[in-house]
C-alpha cells in the first residue's frame, strides 16, 4: 500500500496523541457519578529534581545552614512542623494538611547505586528498574497489563500532557496522554481523519502503516469517549489558570465521571535550579501549592478526599552544598509527600536525613522507592506487586527501620516502630474498608 510522506505525517500526529485500546473504554457504559470508594492514585511528578533539603527543612540541623550559608531557609520563615522541622514557606496548605492529618512526607527516598542524569534516573524511577536495569516498559504500564488483561471491566491509566511518559506504558497496554479532552476530541473528529480512516481497509496491523491507521482508529474512540465522560460531571469548582490548576481540573472531573479510571500522571516544573533557585522553587511551590488547595477542596466537596491519593515525586534530590550560583547541582535521595483523607495518621514518617553520613557529598537513601511503590500497589490499588514490579518488594509496614519515633531508649524506640509498623504505613496507602452504604 503506498501512502504519501504528508499524510503519514499527519495520521502519525494523531496516532502519537495517545495510546489505548478502544475496547477499554466501551466496558464503562453508564451515567451516575462514580460512587465514594472507587479508590484512585494521582502522581505527581515533580521534574527536574526538586531540593527536597529546602522543601522539608531541618531547621535545628546547622550543618543545613553552614553547608548552605545562602540559599539554607530560617527557621523563622519556615512552616514548622515540630521544633525540628519545617516546610518551604510556599506550602501553606501542605502545612495545613499535615495539622488535619491529611499529609505524609517520607524522607531519604532514593535507589542503590543513584545515577544523577536526569534522563536515566527518571528512568529508572518510572520503570522500578535497577540502577544496572534498562527496561522499556513502566510500573504503571505493567499494572494495566497485569489488572485489565482479560478483564470485562479493564483498569486505566490517563497522563494529563501530551505525550506518554514511560512509566504508563505497558509490554502490553498502554494509558492514555490528553492535556485536553475537549481539544483531543476536535483534533480526531476533524474531517481529514475521519476521510482517511473511512477509506483504509480494516486489516491486521501487519505493517508499520497498518499500525499506525489501527492506532488511529483506537484513538478517535478514546477520545470521543473520554470527552463524552468528561461532560457527565464537570466539576464546577474554581481551579488557579495554571497548567497544574488545570491539568487537576480535568483530573477532578473525570474521577466524578464514569470512566473509572484507577490511575491519573501529571507533571509539574522544571525544579533543576542550578541557578537561582529560591525564586524558581518558590513559583513552583506556589503552583503546586494553590493547585492542590483547590483540587482538595474539590474533592471534600464531592465527598471523593478519603478515595484519592496524591503522591509526589522526583527524580533525584540536590547536593547537600549550595553551588557558586544561587542553586543546588543533582544529588540523590529525595523527600516524598502522600496526600489523602484516607491518612489515618499524619507525620513526618521516618528520621529527617542524615548530614553528617553522606556519599560523596549526597544524602544517602534509607527507604527505596520501590518499595513504596509495592506498598501502593499492594494496598491502594489491590494489585499483585510481585508480579508487577517483577520481584517481592517489602512492604512499608514491614520496614521498621524506615521510621524514627524520636525515643530516648532502644527499648521504647522498637515498641513504637512496631505499632507505627502495624499503623502507619498500613493507614497511609491502604484503602480504607467501603461502607455498606457507599
Amino acid at each position: 500500500m503506498q501512502i504519501k510522506r504528508k499524510t503519514f505525517l499527519q495520521v502519525g500526529s494523531l496516532a502519537t496523541a495517545s495510546l489505548m485500546l478502544p475496547k477499554f473504554l466501551k466496558a464503562f457504559e453508564a451515567k451516575a457519578m462514580v460512587p465514594a470508594g472507587n479508590k484512585v492514585v494521582v502522581v505527581l511528578q515533580l521534574s527536574g529534581g526538586n531540593d527536597g533539603l529546602n522543601t522539608v527543612i531541618p531547621v535545628r540541623n546547622d550543618l543545613y545552614y553552614k553547608a548552605r550559608p545562602r540559599l539554607a531557609i530560617e527557621a523563622s520563615k519556615s512552616l514548622m512542623l515540630d521544633d525540628e522541622t519545617g516546610l518551604h514557606p510556599a506550602l501553606d496548605v501542605f502545612k495545613e494538611l499535615y495539622d488535619d492529618g491529611n499529609l505524609g512526607i517520607m524522607n531519604s527516598v532514593g535507589y542503590p547505586n543513584p545515577d544523577r542524569s536526569h534522563f536515566r534516573s527518571m528512568d529508572i524511577w518510572q520503570t522500578a528498574s535497577q540502577s544496572s536495569e534498562y527496561l522499556t516498559s513502566g510500573w504503571l504500564g505493567r499494572y494495566l497489563d497485569a489488572q485489565c488483561s482479560g478483564c470485562e471491566k479493564p483498569t486505566q491509566a490517563i497522563e494529563i500532557d501530551d505525550v506518554l511518559s514511560l512509566s504508563m506504558k505497558g509490554k502490553k497496554i498502554n494509558g492514555i496522554a490528553v492535556r485536553d479532552p475537549k481539544r483531543l476530541y476536535g483534533t480526531a473528529n476533524e474531517k481529514f481523519f475521519r476521510d482517511v480512516l473511512k477509506n483504509h481497509r480494516q486489516e491486521a496491523a501487519e505493517t508499520p502503516v497498518d499500525y499506525l491507521y489501527k492506532t488511529m482508529a483506537q484513538t478517535l474512540s478514546s477520545a470521543d469517549y473520554i470527552f463524552k465522560q468528561s461532560r457527565l460531571h464537570p466539576t464546577g469548582a474554581d481551579y488557579p489558570k495554571t497548567k497544574l490548576g488545570n491539568s487537576l481540573k480535568t483530573i477532578a472531573s473525570l474521577i466524578y465521571s464514569e470512566i473509572n479510571t484507577k490511575v491519573y500522571y501529571v507533571s509539574l516544573g522544571s525544579f533543576d535550579t542550578h541557578i537561582n533557585q529560591g525564586a524558581q522553587q518558590q513559583r513552583l511551590f506556589t503552583e503546586m501549592n494553590e493547585a492542590t488547595k483547590a483540587f482538595v477542596k474539590d474533592l471534600k466537596a464531592n465527598n471523593r478526599f478519603d478515595d484519592v491519593l496524591l503522591f509526589t515525586f522526583s527524580e533525584f534530590g540536590r547536593r547537600v552544598s549550595q553551588n557558586a550560583s544561587g542553586g543546588t547541582d543533582h544529588g540523590t535521595a529525595n523527600n516524598m509527600f502522600f496526600v489523602s483523607g484516607g491518612l489515618k495518621q499524619k507525620g513526618v514518617l521516618n528520621a529527617m536525613p542524615d548530614l553528617v553520613d553522606l556519599q560523596d557529598g549526597d544524602l544517602k537513601h534509607k527507604v527505596d522507592f520501590k518499595n513504596v511503590y509495592a506498598t501502593i500497589l499492594n494496598n491502594w490499588l489491590q494489585a499483585d506487586a510481585t508480579a508487577i514490579l517483577g520481584k517481592k518488594y517489602e512492604l512499608m509496614r514491614d520496614r521498621y527501620n524506615t521510621i524514627t519515633g524520636k525515643m530516648k531508649s532502644l527499648e521504647s524506640q522498637m515498641a513504637t516502630l512496631e505499632k507505627r509498623d502495624n499503623e502507619v504505613y498500613r493507614s497511609i496507602f491502604e484503602a480504607n474498608p467501603v461502607p455498606d452504604s457507599a
